[in-house]
């Protein structure tokens, strides 16, 4: 070698930069694992098992030392010359994992002057010898002094003397460099670990001795099985193995002296014979076969002859990497089949997930995953062969129970506790209870199996279980168990003939009736939707199913507790005739409604019926006794709502409607109504009132209607039944609400005529009977309806009672007061109708003489409403009546100060005549208030103005005595005193 480098000092450069790329780079910490490795090769060609003694020796004087003692094949020549060169191997054959010659390298990392000792001889290399060795010659020492002394260590070997530890055939033995070498050794002595053994199947022990601890691995293997053992720590590992030679055509791409053939392993740790995480001290990585910086993520080690760069830190990429790597996604596949007989579901930990951790990685999970979805590993439910997963059916909280029903009918079902999601990576299919339940639609199997079936999914999620299949009791397999009966306490025959689904008896379970069904008792059946529907299509049917279901409905009703159904009026039933009539049109034989309604108006019953099942049957499905009652609920108040067949409803609505006032639609929240009262026979509304007034219907026209208007407001209004029979003439001939009882307000007569004597007065005021002023305002229309009699010239109105109606009616709500075309006014002592348009409210008793039109006088107090609710004109507005001529101011008598009080002006202005401006022109008057003075022409005007302006109009005779005849004014007071006092 020296004369090589002396022959061309370039050689001297490249071996120099390729032994320090090598200590710098790739090898500067595997010196461990290139020890192993070099034992585990010596105990292959020994063919013996291989073990390894490490020992790190520390001096307080001198450097540590690292002593690596291996059994097996003993250093040789070729050895020697191996370890001298790099990249030429002699490890060309036989089960060794070197490839390129490079692996001693890496003693250099920690050592100047590594020593081999073998029991045929000993041989050392030094950086010192080296120095010496090219100092003769100019060119090789100039260069080492540009390196800075730096030289190839491994090219010039040399004899040295030293013996292996007893018991052991080779010892590496190296002086270590420095501080930091000997904490490099100590890490990567503590790092020893399984992966070690696992990877170097020619090694079974491995012994560490520090000066601070003792520690020894060993691996017992027995065919598929390796049990490493570390101290107390006893690890068992699966393992499977796979081997083959790398095609020509990949040779062709690999290195020359790289071996055609290849080996893979994968370990996998087992606890308690399942799958077990990897040991802390185990690097997840790839082993090619000694560890590399390809990261993995998957329960078990891989180890195998992939090729590497030469760092032998990276896998090559290309083909030979390809082909190992589908190798070991076959080798992973078989691993994990073979667990899954043996572990079950524990098996499935082994399936990876899809995202990987680096692109070798990454490949190896999609060809396992290839791999193992075509890979019939996974048990079946039914006991069969082993299914592919994508094959495979999971059913989603599937206990034991619900395997065992399921496992006849449904392909592919696997046993409780394999985990879904990794297996649906594999193609494996998910079903949901819903999904199960449509799969068991259309599935033929006997009654008590689908009892089991129930109990197996009992407390699954009801919305899910909803279409669950049930067998009926005529073969029938129907979906939906809230369309079944279960069987009860109806018989067959009235079943068949309301052509109803009954479970089969053998399939009942508990579930059905949590699902909806209902045990078949009479309620339940007349309560089933099929029935109702039933029953309204019969009309037009063919006669024997409708007698059928007649018949049957009849039976069921007859000694039922329970309230009336409202659409059973529907159900056909023959009357006198033998026709066909809906039972909600036809009376009961004999009952109250046949002497009120007029002749034919409904038809009657077949008494044959009557006699068969009882007044009771038939009153259930709602033949007449009494009047029928109609009812809804958020009824629209629009006349276009109206679908009841009711007569008058679209006028009701109008009314109610307008009575709830503009803003939107109002809706009569609940909905109640007698019906059939236009059949009433003129003659015989005595007797239908009384019916009406009875305990069932009185409170049909008593009960307000309850409206709520557009803006959420509510209102309480007169009901339907309650407004039609004030409409029409039902008392003695006359409307309800013509009439006012006996003991009515005195305002009121006159206006209305007497009622009948006798009244049930608090349901004649329901129907319309007038009781008061008060309440008759108070209804919607009682304003106008007031307004229309006053303005009636028959109706005899006294000018009193005229006053307290005008009084009432100024209280009212303009807006509830439609414009008048004629009125009533006061008339002397009487009074007489007039038209509107020439009637003016008159606000002041200075004004009346001014009135071209016809006067309306009321008190001050009252004018302003009263005009505003009458649309009438104020005689002071529209008459303001100034003073023409000119007065004189004159002092008004203390006497009469005194007895009008403090409001009493103090002085007037008195006119020889007075005229004021009036609508024709200038009209003379007696006295004038006007712009806060009093003008007077009399004494009488004097008098009325005087007590008009102080506020004391009741006292104007008392004050015109006084001005007339003082004398006479103690005598007058004395007499006021005695008036009473209201």
């Amino acid at each position: 070698m020296l004369e090589a480098w002396t022959a061309s000092p370039a050689r001297f450069r490249e071996d120099a930069n390729a032994e320090e790329e090598l200590v710098r780079g790739g090898y500067r910490d595997r010196l461990v694992v290139e020890l192993a490795q070099n034992a585990a090769d010596a105990a292959a060609r020994a063919g013996a098992p291989g073990r390894l003694y490490l020992r790190l020796e520390t001096a307080t004087a001198g450097p540590a030392t690292l002593i690596a003692a291996n059994t097996g094949a003993p250093l040789d020549a070729a050895g020697v010359g191996s370890l001298s060169t790099l990249r030429a191997s002699t490890k060309r054959t036989g089960p060794t994992v070197g490839r390129f010659g490079v692996g001693f390298a890496a003693v250099l990392a920690v050592s100047e002057a590594p020593q081999v000792h073998s029991t045929t001889g000993a041989v050392g290399w030094s950086t010192e010898f080296t120095r010496d060795a090219i100092a003769a010659v100019p060119e090789l020492a100039a260069e080492a002094d540009r390196r800075r002394g730096a030289v190839p260590v491994l090219r010039l070997p040399f004899e040295v003397a030293g013996q292996p530890p007893d018991g052991y055939d080779t010892a590496v033995v190296l002086p270590l460099r420095d501080a930091a070498a000997l904490d490099l050794v100590t890490r990567l002595l503590a790092e020893v670990d399984d992966a070690l053994l696992l990877a170097l199947a020619g090694l079974d022990a491995i012994e560490i001795v520090t000066p601070d601890s003792r520690r020894e691995l060993s691996a017992q293997r027995s065919g598929a099985w390796v049990t490493v053992r570390a101290g107390a720590r006893v690890t068992r590992w699966r393992t499977v193995h796979r081997s083959g030679e790398l095609p020509a055509e990949v040779v062709a791409e690999r290195p020359v002296e790289e071996r055609a053939d290849w080996q893979l392993t994968w370990a996998l740790p087992i606890e308690d014979d399942r799958p077990a995480p990897l040991p802390d001290t185990v690097r997840p990585v790839l082993h090619a076969p000694t560890p590399t910086d390809e990261r993995l993520d998957l329960p078990a080690l891989l180890l195998g002859s992939f090729p590497v760069d030469s760092s032998r830190r990276r896998v090559a990429p290309g083909r030979a990497t390809d082909l190992l790597l589908d190798a070991a996604a076959e080798a992973y596949a078989d691993l994990v089949a073979a667990l899954a007989g043996a572990v079950g579901p524990a098996a499935a930990a082994l399936i990876p997930g899809p995202v990987g951790v680096g692109e070798i990685d990454a490949q190896l999970r999609r060809a396992i995953l290839e791999k193992l979805a075509d890979r019939s590993f996974l048990p079946a439910a039914d006991g069969g062969l082993p299914l592919r997963p994508r094959d495979a059916v999971l059913v989603a909280d599937c206990g034991a129970e619900l395997t065992e029903v399921l496992s006849p009918v449904l392909g592919g079902l696997l046993p409780p506790g394999w985990p879904s999601s990794a297996l649906t990576r594999l193609g494996a299919r998910r079903l949901s209870l819903a999904e199960v339940v449509d799969e068991l639609a259309g599935i033929d199997r006997p009654p008590a199996w689908w009892r089991s079936c129930y109990s197996a999914v009992d407390g699954g999620d009801r919305e899910a279980l909803r279409g669950l299949p049930v067998p009926l009791a005529d073969g029938r397999l129907v979906r939906d168990p809230r369309e079944v009966l279960l069987p009860g306490d109806v018989d067959a025959q009235t079943l068949s003939a309301l052509g109803l689904r009954v479970a089969h008896p053998e399939a009942v379970h508990p579930l059905l009736e949590r699902l909806g069904a209902r045990p078949a008792t009479a309620e339940a059946v007349v309560d089933h939707p099929a029935v109702r529907g039933l029953v309204a299509g019969l009309i037009g049917g063919y006669p024997e199913e409708q007698q059928a279901v007649a018949e049957a409905l009849l039976t069921l009703v007859g000694a039922a507790p329970w309230a009336t159904r409202p659409w059973l009026a529907e159900l056909p039933l023959p009357d006198v005739d033998g026709e066909l009539t809906p039972a909600g049109e036809l009376l009961l034989p004999g009952g109250a409604l046949v002497d009120v309604l007029e002749p034919d108006a409904l038809g009657v019953v077949d008494e044959k019926l009557l006699e068969r099942f009882g007044p009771d049957a038939l009153r259930a499905v709602g033949v007449l006794d009494s009047f029928a009652v109609v009812q809804d609920t958020d009824l629209p108040a629009d006349p276009e709502c109206a679908d009841h067949d009711l007569d008058g409803e679209e006028e009701w609505l109008a009314a109610v409607a307008a009575a709830a006032g503009s803003g939107g639609p109002a809706i009569v929240v609940v909905f109640s109504a007698v019906r059939d009262l236009d059949l009433v026979a003129a003659d015989r509304w005595p007797a239908a009132l009384a019916l009406l007034s009875g305990p069932d219907l009185r409170s049909l026209v008593t009960e307000p209607a309850r409206v709520r208007r557009a803006d959420g407001r509510g209102a309480e209004l007169p009901s339907y039944t309650a407004w039609w029979l004030g409409e029409h003439p039902v008392l003695a001939g006359r409307r309800p609400r013509d009439l006012r009882a006996p003991d009515a307000d005195l305002v009121l007569h006159g206006l209305w005529d007497e009622a009948p004597p006798g009244l049930d007065l608090f349901f004649a005021r329901a129907l319309g009977v007038r009781t008061g002023l008060a309440e008759l305002l108070d209804r919607p229309d009682g304003p106008s309806e007031l307004l229309a009699r006053l303005a009636d010239p028959g109706r005899h109105v006294g000018r009193k009672q005229l006053g307290v109606l005008y009084r009432a009616l100024a209280a009212v709500a303009p807006e509830r007061v439609p414009e008048q075309d004629y009125l009533r006014v006061p008339d002397g002592p009487r009074t007489r109708v007039v038209p509107a348009d020439d009637v003016v409210v008159v606000d002041a008793p200075d004004l009346l003489a001014l009135c071209a039109d016809v006067a309306l006088p009321v008190a001050v107090e009252l004018a302003a409403d009263l005009a505003e609710v009458l649309l009438l004109p104020l005689a002071s507005e529209r008459t303001p009546a100034p003073v023409l001529d000119a007065g004189e101011p004159v002092p008004v008598p203390v006497t009469v100060r005194d007895l009008l009080g403090p409001r009493c002006p103090a002085e007037y202005v008195e006119h020889e005549t007075l005229r004021v401006a009036g609508p024709d022109g200038p009209v003379e008057v007696d006295w004038r208030w006007v712009g806060g003075h009093l003008h007077a022409a009399t004494t009488r005007g004097l008098a009325f103005g005087l007590a008009w302006a102080a506020g004391a109009w009741e006292r104007r005779w008392l004050v015109c005595a006084a001005l007339e005849d003082p004398e006479q004014l103690p005598a007058a007071l004395d007499e006021e005193d005695l008036t009473p006092r209201v």
